[in-house]
């Protein structure tokens, strides 16, 4: 007889398991990558920022220029030594100084007035409960399908017989509030506000206007700096009503001055261009103030929508 042959044990030891692959240093997938852009992506930009500065790097070329030069061909391309000549002669002529008191007024009277009772209107819409909300609501919106220039006879006939003429409140208060302002107040609070949080608000003892200025305002400034930036833009370029309410010798806009620049046989374009370059600086700086305030406000309303 054979000797009994020994058995392998069963047990077998586990190979060693490989690691897990590890991504690549310096890239990341899922919500925490980093989006890098192509050539063509910032050759795009480039081309679409040039064609962006163009118009204001052209106004302040043609204001240093004379009116002699900017008539020949071709046109120049670079600055010339008359631009703070220029800008002298358009600001006495005009009355710019007087203009861009009266328009930071009116822009910021209006821009405050409009982000306010638009606020309000727009909460009611979108968190409270009452009566005929949206018949109301939909002839709120129907208001942005008349045309503004039906309005300029009737509206012009009330200030007349209230004798508001050439004054500041005649320009004023027919844009305290708009329509397209309620609207997207409301659109945004029925997205950012919960109803919750109101109601929380309510079982604390809140008043109304507690939880308005505590809840509400908190939760829209996002989309009031938006819409308070936005107003502030059409204010200070609005022109139809301004030019038939004002005049420019006593209360002028910067639109309404502008008009009184140039004038003649020959329009001096070098003038006139000094005079749109001064009354757009102040947008400029606006803009350069609180423009990262304003990205900011639209980039929180795209995450919160």
């Amino acid at each position: 007889m054979s000797a009994p042959t020994q058995t392998e044990p069963t047990d077998k030891v586990p190979a060693p398991s490989e690691p897990p692959l590890q991504p690549r240093p310096g890239k990341k997938k899922g919500a925490g990558r980093t989006l890098h852009g192509g050539r063509w992506t910032y050759a795009v930009l480039v081309v679409f920022t040039i064609g962006s500065l163009f118009p204001l790097v052209w106004t302040a070329i043609a204001a240093s220029r004379n009116n002699t030069r900017l008539a020949q061909t071709p046109p120049p391309f670079w600055f010339g030594g008359n631009l703070f000549k220029n800008l002298e002669i358009a600001w006495t002529d005009a009355n710019l100084g007087t203009a861009l008191f009266n328009t930071v007024i009116v822009a910021g009277t209006v821009s405050v007035g409009t982000v306010v009772f638009s606020t309000l209107a727009g909460f009611a819409f979108a968190k409270l409960q009452f009566r005929l909300k949206n018949l109301l609501l939909l002839l709120v919106i129907g208001t942005m399908m008349v045309p503004p220039q039906l309005s300029i006879v009737p509206l012009y006939m009330m200030v007349a017989k209230l004798e508001w003429t050439d004054q500041l409140q005649s320009v004023i208060l027919p844009t305290l509030v708009s329509a397209f302002g309620v609207f997207f107040m409301r659109q945004y609070l029925i997205q950012a506000l919960p109803t919750e949080l109101i109601e929380a608000a309510r079982v604390d003892g809140a008043s109304s206007i507690r939880v308005i200025w505590h809840v509400v305002f908190p939760a829209a400034r996002p989309a009031m700096a938006v819409l308070g930036m936005l107003t502030f833009v059409q204010s200070w370029n609005d022109f139809l009503w301004p030019m038939i309410a004002l005049t420019q010798t006593g209360n002028p806009t910067v639109q309404v001055a502008l008009t009184g620049l140039g004038r003649g046989y020959i329009p001096d374009q070098s003038v006139i261009m000094a005079g749109a370059l001064l009354g757009t600086l102040p947008l400029l700086l606006a803009f350069t103030i609180f423009g990262k305030q304003i990205v900011g406000g639209i980039m929180q309303g795209a995450v919160k929508g």
